[in-house]
């Protein structure tokens, strides 16, 4: 029998193991959006064309989705725990070289393996935490606060770019990240024991060489997009060659014994409205993060200093969403806490829509920054939980790295679609109303698009997620259905 001091000493190792998994997590989202605010002393310093600077974030986007689904299995067969370390130290050592680095080449390249890092890390970590709270509760509570930190590093990112870049030098925003993952290195082997499928499989090569090409045709298209026009074959091109290697993906799939994504899995209800209604938001927020910061710098007229500590009321607004979202979830069920915490976010993107360039931040920034958080504190743990629900030991990986997938790929197409929208707008508008006005309409109009984004998703969870009691979901299927 498991005595009370064994039972505490387990308890301690999975809550130091869910802070170091949630705090690798944080750096990992953090460094999406943290080059935003220090492009233009990159640029000034390193000597970037326009076209080149553009990569320094899309080399991440593009490495961190495309390798998602790859390593996300990797992790169930080879060792979740093992896949996870090897994550970290790359994303640290690429870290450095992007803190070190003295040509443009230089810079892009350690971005994409940082991105090939947190693309190894990232999965392997939620499903490490899915499989150390296994009960529906403990899980929920869990998956919260992983999903509650992950937003959060997203728009802290921004926050930490503006003060580092204005007080120190951009490099150190990549040099943050070293201490981080030493501690991981150094702490998490002795609190988290390895886990990998119990069924000995082989990686499906041609299905992850199709998979991954057809993420990341999707993902540089949109990218390349927001360059050069939606028209050209800079678009069009990885757009259909993203079309055409699914296509072969599903019909490899179909026919091999081991897939490396099932469609069943693929089917399960649940996990499929998560992660459709994850793409909708995660292109809602990471345009909306851009354009806020766009305009707080270029029609507010707030110095890089100045427009990252105006985000600071926007991660008080997600750890308060944090806090109420597992709550939320046991009590009313997983469905209506989604429907509302769209709702909530639509409503704060409409808000924000509404600021002009002559208001204040108490009266014009600050109410809409505020709902628009607390709405993503809300959705981020439920949506987390909803992407794993059914996951098992064989699969665990997978299903967080679905669930990480279609994040990446969701920002980088809000990003491209949504500023493209504002852009097109503003250039409509200069020659009318003054090139300030201008820009406050094109800022307006693409968040409006964003909030329809979230209305929409809020609708196809309404109708789509069942819940039959609080804390749980609908699938409409057999345990023995669901993986």
């Amino acid at each position: 029998m498991t005595s009370a001091s064994s039972l505490t000493a387990i308890a301690g190792r999975r809550r130091l193991a869910l802070f170091l998994l949630c705090f690798v997590q944080f750096m990992l989202v953090l460094d999406d959006t943290v080059v935003s605010v220090a492009l233009p002393s990159i640029r000034h310093e390193l000597g970037f064309g326009a076209a080149g600077l553009a990569w320094v974030a899309n080399a991440y986007f593009l490495a961190f989705g495309g390798l998602l689904l790859l390593f996300g299995r990797a992790a169930d067969l080879l060792g979740r725990r093992r896949v996870f370390l090897c994550g970290v130290a790359l994303f640290g050592a690429a870290s450095l070289a992007c803190g070190l680095a003295q040509e443009p080449w230089q810079l892009v390249a350690g971005r994409f393996a940082q991105g090939a890092g947190a693309a190894m890390a990232g999965p392997a970590a939620l499903s490490l935490i899915t499989l150390l709270f296994p009960g529906t509760e403990e899980r929920a509570g869990a998956l919260g606060i992983w999903g509650g930190i992950a937003g959060l590093g997203g728009t802290m990112g921004l926050v930490v770019s503006g003060v580092l870049t204005d007080l120190t030098s951009w490099r150190w925003i990549f040099l943050i990240n070293l201490p981080v993952a030493a501690l991981a290195l150094v702490l998490l082997p002795r609190v988290v024991p390895e886990s990998r499928a119990a069924r000995r499989a082989h990686l499906d090569v041609p299905g992850a060489v199709l998979g991954t090409g057809a993420v990341v045709s999707l993902v540089y298209g949109f990218l390349r997009a927001g360059e050069a026009g939606w028209g050209g074959t800079a678009f069009v091109g990885p757009l259909l060659l993203a079309v055409a290697l699914a296509a072969a993906f599903l019909v490899v799939e179909s026919r091999t014994a081991e897939p490396l994504v099932p469609l069943s899995f693929l089917a399960f209800r649940p996990r499929a409205v998560a992660n459709g209604t994850a793409l909708l938001f995660s292109a809602a927020f990471y345009a909306m993060a851009f354009l806020l910061m766009v305009h707080l710098q270029t029609v507010l007229g707030y110095g890089p200093l100045k427009a990252g500590f105006a985000y600071l009321p926007y991660g008080a607004g997600i750890l308060v969403g944090l806090w109420l979202s597992s709550r939320a979830v046991l009590r009313f069920g997983m469905r209506r806490t989604l429907i509302v915490s769209f709702l909530i976010s639509a409503a704060g993107l409409l808000l924000l829509s509404g600021v002009a360039p002559d208001d204040g931040y108490a009266s014009g920034v600050l109410p809409g920054l505020l709902v628009t958080s607390l709405g993503c504190g809300l959705s981020l743990p439920a949506l987390a939980v909803a992407a794993v629900t059914g996951t098992t030991e064989e699969n665990a990986g997978l299903g967080a790295a679905l669930f990480s997938s279609v994040q990446q790929v969701g920002g980088a197409v809000g990003l491209a679609v949504l500023v493209a929208l504002a852009v097109h707008r503003s250039d409509a508008l200069t020659g009318a109303v003054g090139p300030s006005l201008a820009a406050t309409e094109g800022f307006s109009f693409a968040l409006v698009a964003a909030a329809v984004l979230l209305a929409l998703g809020a609708a196809l969870i309404a109708m789509l997620l069942g819940s039959r009691h609080p804390g749980s979901v609908d699938t409409g299927q057999t345990p023995a259905q669901q993986g």
